[in-house]
């Protein structure tokens, strides 16, 4: 079965794009002469390769000088204190940082940097994090260089990244990890912002292979991507519960250990490609976000939630796997208060499919003792063993089975499922109060965080109230020859409505300015069309997650290829407001 694991989007237009670093850096000679600029300010994302940077430049340029941003940065002993309120002293946990780049930077550093580059005679390059608060008012040529939060990670796993400001490169990766979620890409994206404006050029650093687009490609690149469906890259990771239902269907490395994990609509993390001539280019799908939120989010779902993408599409194979670690995830409150967040980490999981003997752990048992529940987690934690069935409610699950999970509710998938977690975006945030007595893929113990998981557990959510209140709550909206429309929730205490679509034939959908988010469920394949052509024909095949832009209004789901004259089914998320 076919799956489109490195989707792009067509960039039409005459645009182009540099590739490799001798034609990169070529084209800024040009324009740094036909400009007649000495200056170059060359702004980096966390986790790209300053040094390689450098080397490069110092390779192709000779005699310019170059100057590191990190020269402008206060030590690591100041660094550590302004950032340890923001990374607190948990293993896991921080709180989202609202520092800013300046904060990191020792004005007087930038301000005799700023004189000896207005007094050099020479061409000068300014490089890394921060580069543009060195330059800041000075004239010149900017470039912006780019790269993807999952691009981060892998790096961190392999050493090669440091938090800003901190030679901390051989910390674990949780520690890097947590200083990049909640401070680094915060500081990072808050500059990428406010400069957006000023780049002339943007690099993709994510390979070997750089390649460079103008700001001119960059916006209508942006404008293009959210007047169309579009979908961002999946990214498939393994863990300690993994399965291998995803192995086979998606046809992944057979070398892997497993596939525990796949994110492919979470642009927070993913990656958006553009094809740009045959080239593709690749940026944080973030990016659309941040810089085309009305078009993309729509104006109501911007005013409530900022330039955040709201909605989470993600897979949780369990099938030939383990049961995930039993969890909580936080109240709204309790989220406000703690990390800083303004809304949590409710969520869903549809069964996409699943084993004769799949299984999910939801809600407690009927009158179930907290205070035994919460002696017995204690105490697992050093006899390695914990009962969980004689507490949680164990519940069948079978293909197409919708399982609701407002936060605050016990819960995991076990062990057989092959689950398509429909969430609000908070994704980081799972209290874990067991975990099998297992490892995790490094091999240490994975954290467990009883304390915080008590703090939000709601114990009341017992058998017959999850029965009536989470479990297949689905009503049919619309029936007719060869269609049926069903809600299959989420619950009245979260904000995302989802709608099943069984069809025949066409169906009609329309936006109404509210971002959509959309997956073939059941099929092979269907087409996406718009009634008025304002898009060109998009196809999607079984699993594949896409985003409906706010903007395009209307627009058709259809059966198409080997599915046409067949029935498939559609499950779309959006946030519920008063227009849906």
């Amino acid at each position: 079965m076919t799956f489109t694991k490195y989707p792009a989007v067509k960039i039409s237009g005459d645009h182009p794009c540099y590739t490799g670093w001798e034609t990169i850096l070529e084209q800024l000679d040009t324009a740094v002469r036909e400009r007649n600029d000495r200056l170059i300010t060359i702004e980096c994302y966390h986790g790209t390769d300053v040094n390689g940077i450098i080397a490069v430049l110092k390779t192709h340029f000779g005699k310019a000088g170059i100057v590191s941003s990190s020269d402008s940065f206060f030590g690591e002993t100041y660094i550590r204190a302004l950032t340890r309120e923001d990374a607190t002293e948990d293993r896991i946990f921080g709180r989202m940082s609202h520092l800013t780049m300046e904060n990191f930077m020792d004005p007087d550093k930038v301000k005799r940097a700023r004189l000896e580059l207005k007094e050099s005679p020479d061409i000068v390059f300014v490089v890394g994090p921060g580069a543009s608060v060195v330059t800041a008012g000075l004239s010149g040529l900017n470039v912006y260089c780019d790269m993807a939060r999952w691009e981060i990670q892998l790096r961190m796993r392999k050493k090669q990244v440091a938090s800003l400001g901190l030679n901390n490169a051989s910390d674990p990766f949780e520690t890097l990890y947590k200083r990049g979620y909640f401070i680094d890409w915060r500081v990072c994206d808050e500059l990428k912002r406010r400069y957006v404006d000023q780049w002339d050029f943007w690099i993709d650093t994510n390979t070997t292979t750089p390649k460079m687009i103008t700001a001119l490609t960059f916006s209508a690149a942006l404008d293009q991507t959210v007047a169309q469906p579009f979908s961002v890259v999946p990214f498939f990771d393994p863990g300690p519960w993994g399965g291998e239902w995803m192995r086979r269907q998606f046809d992944l490395d057979p070398e892997a250990p497993n596939f525990a994990w796949c994110f492919n609509c979470v642009p927070e993390e993913n990656s958006l490609l553009l094809d740009i001539g045959g080239d593709l280019f690749e940026m944080p799908s973030i990016n659309a976000v941040f810089f085309r939120p009305d078009e993309l989010l729509g104006w109501q779902v911007r005013s409530r939630f900022g330039e955040e993408f709201p909605i989470r599409f993600d897979f949780l194979d369990t099938i030939h796997g383990g049961n995930l670690s039993l969890q909580v995830h936080p109240l709204t409150e309790y989220i406000k208060r703690e990390f800083g967040l303004n809304y949590t980490q409710d969520e869903s999981y549809y069964i996409l499919d699943a084993d004769e003997e799949a299984k999910v752990y939801l809600g407690f048992k009927t009158g179930v003792d907290p205070s035994e529940v919460i002696e017995d987690l204690r105490q697992a934690q050093d006899s390695g063993t914990f009962d969980a069935e004689k507490y949680v409610e164990c519940w069948t699950a079978k293909k197409h089975d919708h399982f609701l999970i407002p936060a605050g509710t016990i819960h995991c998938s076990g062990k057989g499922c092959m689950v398509l977690e429909i969430s609000a975006t908070p994704y980081i945030f799972t209290f874990k109060l067991w975990d099998w007595g297992r490892l995790g893929m490094d091999g240490k113990p994975r954290p467990i965080n009883i304390d915080r998981g008590l703090d939000v557990m709601q114990w009341d959510r017992q058998k017959e109230w999850t029965r009536s209140n989470l479990i297949n709550h689905t009503r049919t909206l619309h029936e007719c020859s060869g269609y049926r429309e069903e809600s299959t929730g989420l619950h009245e205490l979260e904000f995302i409505e989802t709608r099943r679509h069984w069809q025949t034939g066409p169906v009609d959908h329309d936006t109404k300015g509210n971002l959509n988010v959309m997956m073939l469920i059941e099929g092979d394949q269907a087409i996406v069309e718009s009634p008025e052509s304002a898009f060109a024909p998009f196809v999607v095949n079984y699993a594949e997650a896409f985003i409906l832009p706010a903007q395009i209004g209307k627009y058709t789901v259809r059966p198409y290829g080997p599915s046409e004259g067949k029935q498939i089914a559609t499950i779309k998320a959006y946030v519920r407001n008063e227009n849906q």
